[in-house]
């Protein structure tokens, strides 16, 4: 039995009625506009799960059994080579999906899953999805797009390490968490430890503390977790993000 089933066997009854799961995927962006007849198919085929943090959810090179759509918590997709290195492709929030193309085409998963933080999950029945959207125009528009959001993350991430040293991608990093609109002047704290930002980035932690220390130039300030940005405009300036990419 997989992770995600083991977690879905020991989650709590209540949470899973039909009721439950449809008021759970109507709180989703991805879901919300689905007619009601849709959303009370889908919930048929799919369930709540739960999981603590650091849980490996999927491996990569599985069936893609399950859509998963995060409700709350954070989890990170990954990619292990031949000789075991590990590199950190992605981390999703509440209301993105993950490795929808290969559940669509019935490919093996090209990456693999596990969650950052505890995590509160919806789990959609692949065959049951496929089966579906044969009938329900309005469920196939709805995973096209989050298929093309999926497509324009990973754009975005390539485009970023052939186009900008570490220092520039972190400045993007910490520009897309600045609030807006944005005063020139801004704080916030980051998502998750420095360990998985280096790995999200594409660099060594060393190389993360030494884009930091360049970024002091810029206005960037680190307490820890905690970042302020003192001269946004300045640091945009050195960062050059792509605003076609939002």
């Amino acid at each position: 039995m997989s992770s995600l089933a083991l977690l879905a066997a020991s989650a709590a009854v209540p949470q899973n009625s039909d009721a439950a799961v449809c008021h759970a995927m109507r709180s989703t962006p991805l879901l919300q506009d689905l007619a009601d007849p849709v959303l009370q198919r889908l919930a048929a085929i799919g369930k709540i799960v739960t999981a603590a943090a650091d849980v490996e959810l999927y491996q990569q090179g599985g069936v893609a059994d399950h859509l998963l759509i995060v409700l709350e918590g954070q989890l990170a997709a990954f990619s292990t080579s031949a000789n075991g290195t590990t590199a950190v492709v992605e981390v999703i929030h509440s209301g993105q999906t993950l490795g929808l193309a290969t559940l669509l085409a019935r490919l093996p998963r090209l990456m693999g899953v596990r969650t950052v933080t505890a995590s509160r999950l919806l789990s959609i029945d692949a065959e049951g999805l496929l089966a579906l959207i044969e009938h329900e125009p309005s469920l196939v528009t709805v995973l096209l797009r989050a298929e093309a959001r999926e497509f324009h993350a990973l754009v975005r991430q390539v485009c970023d390490l052939k186009l900008r040293t570490t220092a520039q991608r972190l400045g993007c990093y910490l520009l897309a968490l600045a609030p807006e609109p944005r005063a020139n002047t801004t704080a916030m704290r980051l998502p998750f430890d420095k360990r998985l930002l280096a790995a999200r980035l594409g660099c060594r932690q060393e190389n993360l503390s030494r884009a930091f220390a360049a970024l002091r130039g810029f206005g960037v300030e680190t307490h820890g977790a905690r970042v302020i940005l003192h001269d946004i405009a300045k640091l945009t300036a050195y960062s050059e993000p792509d605003e076609a990419f939002g």
